[in-house]
């Protein structure tokens, strides 16, 4: 009886059989495993590196504030919103609702936030350009706005400002800083109605001061060359006056008669009431004045006679001068009143005005203050020395794994010629630059 003996197959075609079929993962294992010190090594270096790069970046610490602006539309435009989004207006209704809510409050404060006019205020506050070492301030101000973060809840529009810096005061200071630039933006910005409304009746209100003193001044000035107190109560006063010392006269003209035919001409006490009574009729004379007109310009009546020097420095003006000077005194009077009471009524509309104004000027809500922070935001060190150690490991391990897989290549593969054409061209390259800075340097 024969015996069949099967061929066994040679040791090397049975471990070249059992490595085709192995998976790649494993065999890429293996190859690992068999470079495991140099991965260790490299791993150990590698976080080492890490950790003095992660100890290396300075703090930063992040200051932030919260804030509410007000809400700007009126009834009417809530009105038309609503039909809007309820469609009882069709298209007609989805354009006013675009156009009175498309641009909320807090849309406009994220804007102005932004805006070059803040940025610039907060680098010159806080001399930015020193701190962050830049030579230019738009690049400064590209760096602040890296820095900074700002967020806006669309369900309850509330605005968060977040800055970062590596001083925490400093941090703090910037967030606060642009609440500050915020509320003197919307102040100097502000064109509502109420606000050209308080602009011109100020103007107006200094207009009419500047009238009324010039008023009060020109009535002054004729007051005191004319001797023109009140015109009313002076022309009763010297009517009463006159008529009084009229009454004398005629009693002492009446007794001068008698005493004449008893005593005759030159007795004393005919001559003494002789010149009683020619101090009566001069005293009359001037009371009375003169009817000539007033001089131009409204000069001092009690001065229009030259050569009459008892008739200057009077209190009073002459009773027959007092009809002439009550029309420009009354004329002077009414403009004085009128800008008086204009001035009056610009005040409080002014006063009103101001009140509305501020009604109307958005004012900025905070609510949360910023405060310094208690630690860091950034950096991370753990997280980041580990990040930096799983990086190094993972290329080395592809280094090693493209170098084996880059061994097996065969020397005709095209990749092979071409790689042996590009790498010496580039090396030499990279070889002459370096040789130029060095140079240079």
């Amino acid at each position: 009886m024969t015996t069949i003996h099967s061929p066994v197959p040679a040791p090397d075609q049975n471990q070249a059989t059992q490595c085709v079929n192995q998976p790649q993962w494993a065999t890429r294992a293996l190859l690992l495993w068999q470079h495991r010190r140099v991965l260790s090594r490299l791993t150990a270096i590698s976080l080492l590196v890490s950790l003095g790069i992660s100890f290396a970046i300075p703090k930063q610490y992040k200051s932030s504030t919260s804030i509410m602006p007000p809400e700007q539309q009126g009834s009417g435009a809530m009105l038309l919103a609503a039909l809007s989004h309820a469609g009882g207006l069709g298209a007609l209704g989805g354009l006013a609702g675009g156009l009175l809510g498309g641009h909320t409050s807090a849309e406009l404060f994220i804007d102005l936030l932004h805006s070059g006019s803040v940025s610039g205020h907060l680098i010159d506050r806080f001399n930015l350009q020193r701190v962050y070492g830049q030579k230019y301030r738009i690049d400064t101000a590209k760096r602040l706005a890296r820095r900074t973060k700002i967020t806006e809840d669309k369900k309850s529009g509330v605005i968060t400002i977040e800055v970062e810096d590596t001083d925490r005061v400093r941090a703090r200071d910037l967030t606060q800083g642009y609440l500050d630039e915020l509320n003197n933006l919307v102040l100097r910005t502000n064109t509502s109605s109420a606000h050209r409304e308080r602009v011109f009746v100020e103007q107006r209100l200094h207009k009419v001061q500047a009238d009324l003193e010039k008023a009060q001044l020109e009535l002054s000035e004729f007051s005191s060359k004319n001797s023109t107190i009140d015109i009313k109560e002076q022309t009763r006063a010297m009517v009463d006056a006159g008529a009084r010392v009229q009454a004398e006269l005629m009693i002492e003209q009446s007794g001068l008669e008698s005493l004449r035919q008893i005593y005759g001409d030159g007795n004393v006490r005919v001559r003494e009431t002789d010149a009683r009574i020619a101090s009566l009729k001069g005293e009359l004379a001037r009371m009375t004045g003169s009817s000539a007109p007033l001089a131009a310009g409204l000069q001092d009546v009690t001065a229009t006679d030259p050569g009459d020097s008892d008739k200057k420095g009077e209190l009073y003006p002459p009773l027959r001068q007092l009809p002439r000077l009550a029309v420009p005194y009354a004329d002077l009077y009414r403009n004085v009143r009128v800008q008086e009471t204009l001035y009056e009524l610009l005040t409080q509309q002014y006063e009103m005005a101001r009140i509305e104004e501020a009604k109307d000027i958005p004012a900025v809500s905070v609510i949360d203050a910023p405060g310094i922070a208690e630690k860091k935001s950034f950096p991370p060190r753990l997280l980041l020395s580990l990040l930096l150690t799983f990086l190094s490991f993972a290329l080395a391990s592809s280094v090693i794994l493209f170098r084996s897989h880059w061994s097996t290549v065969h020397i005709s593969d095209p990749r092979k010629a071409l790689a042996a054409e590009v790498v010496p061209v580039l090396r030499r390259r990279i070889l002459s630059i370096f040789a130029i800075k060095r140079g240079v340097a």
